[in-house]
């Protein structure tokens, strides 16, 4: 076996898998997130009773459903990924149609949350965990549209023709907005529905 030197083939360098522009927004969003978190958990420190009694309104099952879907879009999403950088566009379409499923099912089932807590008379103004729940979720229930409008748009790419094994850079950069998206519920489902 010859060594790197000795060949003169040099490992490829590690690179970031996607766009750094992206990569510098789902920091910012992070980090957006990450203060919304610190506040949520600061304002149900100073009234745990209050934030347990709301908390125990929210339905458990719907939380957990979209967090299936959530987790399944992003296999999907990856196994989309796998299947363009090793040439199977159509196969990688398949991935990416389920994902954006998953995620139009996160859609169905929240729109439903909201809906049936409207109609219960709950709002922004109902009390502090709802004003802090309504925002969290609403802010992540956006990035979930955007992050579907992202897959849309890499589909309707790939279904023209577009990306394989040397040119994945877009849907890099798609699975890692996708991903960022899966991570933040991830955080969002046991500090609003299960935490006590």
């Amino acid at each position: 076996v010859l060594s790197t030197s000795a060949s003169g083939l040099q490992p490829p360098a590690p690179r970031l898998r996607g766009d750094l522009g992206v990569w510098l927004i789902i920091l910012a969003e992070l980090l957006t997130f990450g203060i919304l978190f610190v506040s949520y958990a600061f304002a149900r420190a100073r009234d745990v009773a209050a934030f347990n009694a709301a908390q125990a309104t929210q339905d458990l099952h719907s939380g957990a459903l979209n967090t299936v879907l959530l987790i399944t879009g992003s296999w999907c999403v990856a196994r989309a990924v796998q299947a363009v950088r090793s040439g199977a566009r159509r196969p990688g379409l398949g991935w990416l149609m389920a994902a954006m499923l998953c995620g139009l099912g996160f859609v169905a089932v929240k729109w439903a949350e909201y809906a049936a807590k409207l109609r219960e008379g709950i709002d922004l103004t109902s009390n502090t965990f709802y004003t802090l729940y309504l925002m969290l979720t609403a802010f992540h229930f956006l990035h979930v549209v955007v992050a579907l409008l992202a897959l849309g748009y890499l589909a309707v790419r790939l279904r023209g023709g577009a990306y394989g094994p040397q040119d994945c850079h877009a849907m890099e950069t798609g699975a890692a907005f996708w991903h960022m998206v899966d991570l933040l519920w991830i955080v969002l489902f046991p500090l609003v529905y299960v935490l006590r």
